[in-house]
Formats: C-alpha cells, sequence, structure tokens
C-alpha cells in the first residue's frame, strides 16, 4: 500500500505542475482535486481492506469488493456535489479533474497490485515437526 501511496502522490505533484503550466489555476486546482480524491479514498479503503484481513482474512475478498464499490460511489458523489456547487464551471477544471481520476486510479491499482503480488504472504501454516507415520521418502 506504501508504494502506491507514494507513486500516486508523485504523480499527483507532477500532474498539478503539468496543469499549472498547460493551463493555468484552474487546471492545477482539478488535478489537486482529482488526485487528493483517488488518495483519500483509496487509502483509506486499504487500511479497512488491512484491518479486516488481519481480524478475519475469510471476510477480506467480501470487504474489499465492497469497499471498492464504495468508493466508485464516493468518486460519483464527490463530482456530482463538485458540479451542483458551481466548482466545476469555475474555479475547478472538470477536464483535469476527471483525468486525474482516471489516471491516479490507474497508477493506484497498478502499483498496489504489484506490490502484493511481490510481498511474500504464507498461503498456509506448515506443521512444526514431521508426521511420526511418515517416513523421509513420502514427505
Amino acid at each position: 500500500m506504501r508504494a502506491a501511496l507514494l507513486l500516486t502522490a508523485l504523480l499527483g505533484l507532477l500532474g498539478t505542475g503539468l496543469g499549472a503550466l498547460l493551463g493555468g489555476s484552474p487546471a492545477a486546482l482539478g488535478a489537486v482535486v482529482g488526485f487528493a480524491m483517488v488518495l483519500v479514498f483509496f487509502g483509506t479503503g486499504a487500511v479497512v481492506v488491512n484491518a479486516v484481513a488481519s481480524v478475519s482474512p475469510a471476510a477480506s475478498m467480501l470487504v474489499a469488493l465492497l469497499t471498492y464499490t464504495l468508493q466508485v460511489v464516493l468518486v460519483g458523489v464527490v463530482f456530482a456535489a463538485l458540479d451542483r456547487s458551481g466548482a466545476l464551471d469555475g474555479p475547478v477544471d472538470r477536464t483535469w479533474a476527471g483525468g486525474a481520476v482516471v489516471v491516479a486510479t490507474l497508477v493506484w491499482l497498478v502499483s498496489h497490485i504489484i506490490s502484493v503480488t511481490r510481498s511474500r504472504q504464507p498461503l498456509y501454516d506448515l506443521p512444526e515437526r514431521p508426521s511420526e507415520g511418515l517416513d523421509a521418502s513420502a514427505r
């Protein structure tokens, strides 16, 4: 999770700078809003899923799917609230905000998948001592 957070935050800084150069203040603010939404929602979701997995590994997949669904819904709710407030028509560039959410989500998911697949997590516990009825060739 740490790698995904750092990579997405770094890309957010670069995206904000690029937005400021190419589109001015509204584009930079749009990039900040987009990357901040992804960092907050996905970061919080990862913390929740990790907490549940440490307590009940069997429930972790269900919680992960529900958390991801909630994250997507919350991003939509925030965009709807920004649109109704008129922020996307003035101080925040809607194109940069939407693009930042898409790019940040892809970067978060890919980096999180890579870091999780590279982590070494035991899938089962080995017995502490071999069974007494088995000889060395049967193990």
